[in-house]
């Protein structure tokens, strides 16, 4: 179903702040933004989240060999000396794409497998640090488990498992969708005392892993394990003590919560 005409506005102002509308589109987008404070809003809103991502979360550099292995793949290469210096279209077009893809760090980004890893624990902090910039930190807000597991039924292909765990002071919030990668992934907030801890859960898990604490990422901890093919990803301004105790908490918890 297409969107509609304020959906396709905000997907416009995303873009205008990407940097990716032509100039007409642009100045129409522009007058329209004047008119409707929503739309202002939002525009004030990516920026926000843009400059905190590119403060928090520098860019990842391609690695060595990038460029090289790009090349190949789109069959530029270095013309041999007894061929004319000319440039065929072909070559054109190729170095047109070569381009895209080495100026744009979310196109490099985009075109990688599925991330794994320390990828993970980025993109589940960058999703931590959008739900704190925003109104509030989740889509859906209860502290019943009852609520919160069944509202992600056909928003995402497997529903989390959702523990209740207020009794040990860690209550549930509610729920949000992030993106790791290029997939809407399932996210459980809670909170201990004032700190908030995002719950991030990814299918495909190829095997158990006991809890792993990875390094701290600008001032945040993060831990990880993995159980019956899912990997949990929790992440938190809280210390990394009481952030693994939720941690086994959550993993120790009965099967049937």
């Amino acid at each position: 179903m297409s969107p509609g005409p304020e959906q396709r506005d905000l997907l416009l102002v995303h873009a205008a702040v990407d940097g990716e509308l032509d100039p007409a589109n642009a100045v129409a987008l522009e007058e329209r933004i004047a008119a409707d404070p929503a739309l202002a809003e939002e525009r004030a809103r990516v920026e926000a989240l843009r400059s905190a991502l590119r403060e928090r979360l520098p860019p990842e550099p391609a690695p060595p060999g990038l460029r090289e292995r790009v090349r190949r793949a789109v069959g530029l290469a270095a013309a041999p000396p007894r061929f004319s210096s000319q440039p065929s279209w072909r070559a054109l077009a190729a170095s047109v794409a070569l381009a895209a893809v080495l100026s744009s760090g979310g196109t490099w980004y985009s075109l990688r497998a599925p991330p794994t890893g320390d990828a993970v624990a980025e993109a589940v902090l960058a999703g931590h640090l959008r739900g704190l910039m925003a109104p509030q930190p989740i889509d859906v807000a209860s502290s019943d488990r009852h609520t919160v597991k069944p509202w992600f039924n056909g928003r995402v292909p497997q529903s989390p498992r959702v523990i209740d765990l207020a009794s040990e002071g860690y209550p549930l919030v509610g729920g949000r969708i992030d993106v790791v990668g290029r997939s809407g992934v399932p996210t459980l907030v809670y909170r201990h005392r004032e700190h908030v801890i995002s719950l991030t859960a990814i299918a495909g898990a190829s095997r158990d892993q006991a809890i792993t604490t990875v390094p701290s990422i600008k001032g945040y901890n993060v831990v990880g394990w993995a159980v019956d093919g899912i990997s949990y990803w929790a992440v938190s301004d809280l210390g990394s003590g009481d952030l693994n105790r939720f941690a086994q908490l959550f993993r120790d918890a009965p099967p049937d919560q």
